[in-house]
């Protein structure tokens, strides 16, 4: 319902609109301290999984410039300037995190057209994640859902993937540079979904969420519900009591949103 999620308490984050070729293409909300998304909400569209490879990695102008271009740019091949880097993440702080990798909180899988791929690749849309949990559990994740969501949702599916932090970060130079999450989270929402569906899809439809440990153990994927998610975030992050991912938590039109309380 074009809505952003309520209940985000003033954090020093910033709103991005990721445009790439002219287009937008989905919504980061940016924490320019820890230089790493809190959050990237996304139209989920329907593909095959594949990657689109030899992309360049690219950087937001929007958080050094208040003039300019809104379009995501590639780094320079050198001589990058220090101003790139005092509110966003640069290719070199990736560079030695031996355990780590880059993390897309929307997934190029989730993709469908190559454009829509590409805009993956800007580092505000990564964060620093386990390799061990980014091609394991996490990785086997977003192809459920993709699976899912590609049989099952007759509509749009809107997706939203952020990550809960605690204080632990990537130093460079002996200045901290990432935050390095310790949850990643998920919620999708599609209203329009085929009630056919063998009951193990349809009992996670319209909207159904999960959380991961970051971490090279006791990191399964967990699925929820998107009001168990919720409360997950109001205990271990900055949300506020009146939280909520989803406009009007994900319900259809015309039905009665009091049930969702009794369900």
């Amino acid at each position: 319902m074009g809505t952003v999620p309520r209940g985000i308490e003033d954090q020093p984050f910033k709103k991005i609109c990721q445009f790439y070729e002219g287009k937008p293409r989905f919504v980061t909300l940016y924490d320019t301290i820890n230089r790493i998304p809190v959050y990237s909400a996304y139209t989920f569209k329907r593909s095959d999984g594949s990657r689109k490879v030899d992309v360049p990695w690219m950087y937001e102008p929007q958080l050094f410039t208040l003039s300019g271009s809104r379009e995501m740019q590639q780094f320079p091949s050198e001589n990058v300037p220090n101003s790139f880097g005092d509110a966003q993440a640069l290719l070199d702080d990736y560079s030695d995190t031996v355990i780590f990798e880059r993390g897309q909180l929307n997934p190029e899988e989730h993709q469908a057209q190559p454009a829509d791929k590409a805009a993956t690749y800007t580092l505000t849309n990564v964060v620093p994640q386990v390799r061990d949990f980014s091609i394991g559990p996490w990785k086997e994740y977003q192809h459920t859902i993709r699976r899912r969501l590609n049989n099952y949702c007759r509509g749009t599916a809107y997706v939203i993937t952020g990550v809960t932090t605690s204080g632990h970060t990537i130093r460079r130079h002996n200045v901290n540079r990432l935050g390095i999450p310790t949850y990643f989270w998920s919620a999708y929402c599609c209203i329009d979904f085929d009630h056919n569906a063998p009951y193990a899809e349809r009992s996670k439809l319209p909207a159904f969420a999960s959380n991961g440990l970051n971490d090279r153990e006791n990191n399964k994927v967990q699925e929820m519900t998107v009001q168990q998610l919720e409360e997950f975030l109001k205990r271990v992050t900055y949300v506020g009591s009146s939280f909520q991912i989803f406009y009007d938590n994900c319900m259809p039109p015309n039905s009665d949103s009091s049930a969702l309380h009794t369900s």
